[in-house]
C-alpha cells in the first residue's frame, strides 16, 4: 500500500482511496473527466410528487460569492483523522448485514395521498393519475416500469421498492452481468427525446468514483423516461432505521455522520454539490456508509442544472447557488434530525429548538454550539469545508464519550496543549494567568512560517517583540502569522494598544479569522476585563466547538470574574477529555475550594497524570488539600494524606513540613478524642500512637528546618518542632 500524499495526512491508499482521509491519494479534479459528458445541459423546472421534496429550474445566478470567508485562512482543506471506521475508533457500532433485494420489493407500489402533490406547482392532488387543478398540468402517480419489463435489452425489472423525489425506484436484474441494479427515474417526459436529454446531462455522475457513494453503472432511455441504474446497496437507509427505533443516541448519530463525510469531501474536491442530503439518503451496509441517491447532484456554480432539495433541510441559500457550505448545512440539519425529535419540516424549518426544549442539547453544550454553526443561515458563518467540519465533529463525539467513560486526549491541529509545565511554577498553579493558555500553532503555509519558526528560540519578550516587527514589516500583508504573533508578543510586555491596533486591522482584512478573537481575548483577560474575555473566547467556542482549548479559556475568564460554577463546568470538560491540561486540574481544584468542596478539590488534583512535570506540586497541593478538611477527617483519611505525601517523589522542605503537620494533627486528633490509638496503624512510618506521632512531627521540623531560605524560617521550624516534643519522663 502506498502512503497518502496529502499535507498532513499518515493514511494509506487502498483501492485508489486513503483509509484515513477517504481522498483520493493525488486530489485531481473530475470536471475535466466529464466535460464532453455533460454537454447539452437543459433549463427546467421540476417537482417532484413528494410534499416535502422539490426541485427548482434556475438560471444563471451570478452570486458573486468570490469575496466570501469560503476564500479566508477558516477554508482548511485536508484532515489526519482516522474516519474510515464508523466513530472514528471512539465508538463501536454493530454492522448491518445485507437484505436480500427481493424483500424490498413492494407488494402493492402506490403512492400515498398525503404524498401526491403536482410536479409543476406543488398543490395538494388526490387521485394517481389526471390533470392539476390549479396550473393544468400532468400528473403520473402510477409506476411506468412493471415486473418482468425489460429495460435496454438487459435490465429485467423485479419490481418497485420506493418512491423517491424523482419518481419510483425500482429493483432490476442486469441479465448481462448478473448483478442486481436499483433503476431510478431521472424526468418524467412527454417524448422520448426528452428523455434522451434528461440521461445526457447526467452522464458526468458516471465519473464518479468513491467507496462512500453508489456506484453509477449506466443511464439509459426506456419510452418517454430515462433512467439512472445504480450499485444495489443491501443495507438499511439511516433514515428507515429512524423509522423503526426513533433517534438515535448521540454517539451512533455523530458516528453515521462522521462516516459520511469524507464522501462529501470528494465530491467537494470535484467540483460537486450533492444538494439533497437527509437521513434517507445514506445506508448503512457492513460497517460503513454510503451515499445511495445521487440523482440530484449537480456541478457547482452550474446556471442551468436543476436543484433539488428537502423541506427542512435544505439551506435557504441553495434555491438559487447551491455551494459546498450548502451541503454541510443540510448535514447539519440531518444530525439535528437524528438526534432529537422535533418538528424540522415546520415550526424549525430554518431554526433549532433551544436547550431548555431539548434535554440532549442542554446535556450536550459542544453538540448544541457544532450544530449552530452547522445550520446558521449566513452561509459565511458555517463550517467552510467537510474536512473541517469533520474535525470538530469528531472533537465533539470524543467529549462525549470521554466524559461518559475515560479520558480521550488527542492532538489538535490548532492548538498546542496549555502552557502550565514548569515543575517550578508554583504561581501557575494558583491563579488562572493569561501565559498558561495554549498557544495557536504556526500556519504552515504562510509566507512567513520559516522565518517565525527561527525566532522560537527568542524567549527575551522585548528581543521578540523587535524581531517580529521586523518580520511583520518584511511580509506586510501577505502574513498574518507574522502579525498574529506580532499581536501576542505586545500582549507579554503589556503593550495592550500595540496589540489592539493590529487586531483591528487584522479583523478589518478578514473578520472571520477566528484567531483574532482569541488574541482579543487574551488581552482582555490580561487587563482584567474578564466579562469581554469570556465573550471573545465564546467567539471561537462557537467556531470550534471540537477544541478543549477554548472551554479553558471561558474557564479561566469566569474564573477571574469569579463566577466559580460556570469555571467548574468547563474546566471538568477539559480534565474529562484530557487531564494532562493541568491548567484544568489546578483551577477546579481551586474553584471547588472556594466552595468548600474539599472533596471535589482533592479529585481534581488526584486527576494529573503521574507523568506529567506538575505531578509532584498537585500531590503537594492534594496533601494540603486534605489537611485543611479537619472536621472530616479519620482514620482512613489520615491513611490516604499519608499515601499521597509518599507518592511526591522530590525532596525538599514542603515534603518535611506536610508529614510533620499530619504527624502533628493526627496527635491533637487523638488527644481530642477524634480518633483512637491504635499500634498495628502506620502513618509515615510511625504507629498511630500520640508519643510516636510527636516525636515523628518533631523530627520532620527540624528537618524542615535545614531547608529554610531565611533565618526566621528556620526559627519558626525550630519553634514549631520545640512545641510538638513529646514530654520527657525522669
Amino acid at each position: 500500500m502506498d502512503n497518502c500524499q496529502r499535507n498532513g495526512c499518515t493514511g494509506k491508499v487502498q483501492d485508489g482511496f486513503c483509509d484515513e482521509c477517504g481522498m483520493p491519494p493525488a486530489g485531481t479534479r473530475l470536471l475535466a473527466q466529464v466535460a464532453q459528458m455533460a454537454a447539452g445541459q437543459t433549463s427546467a423546472t421540476q417537482r417532484s410528487g413528494n410534499n416535502d421534496t422539490f426541485a427548482t429550474g434556475t438560471a444563471a445566478t451570478g452570486t458573486g460569492r468570490s469575496g466570501t470567508r469560503r476564500h479566508t485562512s477558516r477554508s482548511t482543506k485536508g484532515s489526519s483523522t482516522r474516519r474510515q471506521a464508523l466513530g472514528g475508533g471512539l465508538v463501536s457500532l454493530p454492522p448491518m448485514p445485507s437484505q436480500d433485494p427481493l424483500s424490498l420489493i413492494m407488494a402493492n407500489p402506490e403512492v400515498p395521498e398525503r404524498r401526491r402533490r403536482c410536479p409543476k406547482c406543488d398543490v395538494k392532488v388526490s387521485r394517481t393519475r389526471g390533470f392539476c387543478g390549479e396550473c393544468g398540468s400532468e400528473y403520473n402517480f402510477i409506476p411506468a416500469l412493471q415486473t418482468g419489463d425489460v429495460v435496454n435489452g438487459k435490465f429485467e425489472i423485479k419490481g418497485a421498492i420506493a418512491f423517491g423525489g424523482m419518481g419510483w425506484i425500482y429493483l432490476g436484474w442486469d441479465m448481462v452481468l448478473q448483478r442486481w441494479v436499483v433503476m431510478k427515474g431521472l424526468l418524467n417526459a412527454k417524448d422520448e427525446a426528452a428523455a434522451a436529454n434528461a440521461v445526457t446531462e447526467r452522464q458526468f455522475l458516471a465519473a464518479l468514483k468513491h467507496p462512500k457513494i453508489v456506484g453509477i453503472y449506466d443511464f439509459v432511455n426506456h419510452g418517454n423516461e430515462g433512467y439512472i441504474v445504480m450499485e444495489y446497496v443491501g443495507g438499511v437507509a439511516i433514515g428507515g432505521m429512524m423509522k423503526q427505533k426513533g433517534v438515535f443516541t448521540v454517539e451512533e448519530a455523530i458516528a453515521y455522520i462522521l462516516g459520511i463525510l469524507p464522501a462529501f469531501s470528494y465530491l467537494h474536491a470535484n467540483g460537486f454539490v450533492y444538494c439533497d442530503f437527509k437521513p434517507e439518503n445514506f445506508m448503512l451496509e457492513g460497517d460503513d456508509v454510503k451515499l445511495i441517491d445521487v440523482g440530484g447532484m449537480r456541478k457547482i456554480g452550474d446556471p442551468n442544472g436543476d436543484i433539488y432539495g428537502t423541506r427542512g433541510y435544505m439551506a435557504p441559500e441553495a434555491n438559487d447557488d447551491p455551494v459546498e457550505v450548502s451541503d454541510l448545512y443540510t448535514i447539519g440539519r440531518s444530525l439535528a434530525t437524528m438526534v432529537m425529535d422535533f418538528k424540522y419540516g415546520k415550526e424549525f424549518e430554518t431554526s433549532l429548538p433551544g436547550p431548555d426544549q431539548q434535554p440532549v442539547l442542554a446535556q450536550h453544550e459542544s453538540l448544541y454550539r457544532f450544530l449552530l454553526r452547522a445550520t446558521h443561515l449566513d452561509p459565511d458563518q458555517r463550517f467552510q469545508s467537510a474536512d473541517e467540519m469533520a474535525d470538530q465533529l469528531h472533537g465533539v463525539l470524543r467529549e462525549i464519550v470521554a466524559i461518559k467513560t475515560e479520558p480521550r486526549p488527542s492532538e489538535s491541529k490548532a492548538f498546542t496543549s496549555d502552557n502550565l509545565f514548569d515543575a517550578d511554577d508554583v504561581d501557575g498553579t494558583e491563579k488562572p494567568e493569561v501565559r498558561l493558555l495554549p498557544t495557536l500553532k504556526m500556519a504552515v503555509s504562510d509566507p512567513a512560517a520559516n522565518e517565525l519558526l527561527r525566532l522560537s528560540s527568542v524567549t527575551d519578550p522585548r528581543k521578540q517583540v523587535v524581531a517580529l516587527e521586523q518580520v511583520a514589516k518584511k511580509f506586510g500583508q501577505k502574513s498574518v502569522e507574522a502579525r498574529l504573533r506580532l499581536a501576542n508578543a505586545y500582549l507579554a510586555i503589556e503593550r495592550y494598544q500595540d496589540a489592539t491596533r493590529l487586531l483591528d486591522q487584522l479583523f478589518a482584512e478578514d473578520p472571520y479569522d477566528w484567531r483574532i478573537s482569541w488574541y482579543r481575548g487574551k488581552s482582555f483577560l490580561a487587563q482584567g476585563d474578564a466579562q469581554k474575555a469570556r465573550i471573545e473566547f465564546g467567539k471561537v467556542y462557537f467556531e470550534m466547538p471540537g477544541e478543549i482549548a477554548p472551554k479553558l479559556a471561558i474557564a479561566f475568564a469566569a474564573e477571574t470574574k469569579q463566577d466559580y460554577k460556570e469555571a467548574s463546568s468547563y474546566y471538568h470538560r477539559v480534565i474529562k477529555v484530557d487531564p494532562s491540561q493541568t491548567a484544568a486540574c489546578f483551577g477546579l481544584a481551586r474553584c471547588l475550594a472556594h466552595g468548600k468542596d474539599t472533596l471535589g478539590a482533592g479529585n481534581a488534583l488526584a486527576a494529573v497524570p503521574a507523568q506529567h512535570s506538575l505531578f509532584n506540586l498537585a500531590r503537594i497541593a492534594l496533601a494540603k488539600s486534605l489537611l485543611d478538611s479537619e472536621p472530616v477527617l479519620d482514620v482512613p483519611k489520615l491513611e490516604k494524606v499519608a499515601q499521597t505525601i509518599e507518592s511526591i517523589s522530590v525532596d525538599g522542605g514542603i515534603i518535611h513540613q506536610l508529614t510533620a503537620t499530619l504527624l502533628e494533627k493526627s496527635s491533637s486528633m487523638i488527644a481530642a478524642g477524634k480518633i483512637r490509638e491504635d499500634s498495628n496503624t502506620m502513618l509515615l512510618g510511625r504507629p498511630l500512637h500520640s508519643r510516636a506521632l510527636r516525636a515523628g512531627a518533631e523530627e520532620e521540623f527540624r528537618k524542615a528546618a535545614r531547608f529554610a531560605t531565611t533565618a526566621t524560617e528556620k526559627i519558626m521550624w525550630i519553634d514549631m518542632a520545640n512545641a510538638v516534643r513529646p514530654p520527657s519522663f525522669m
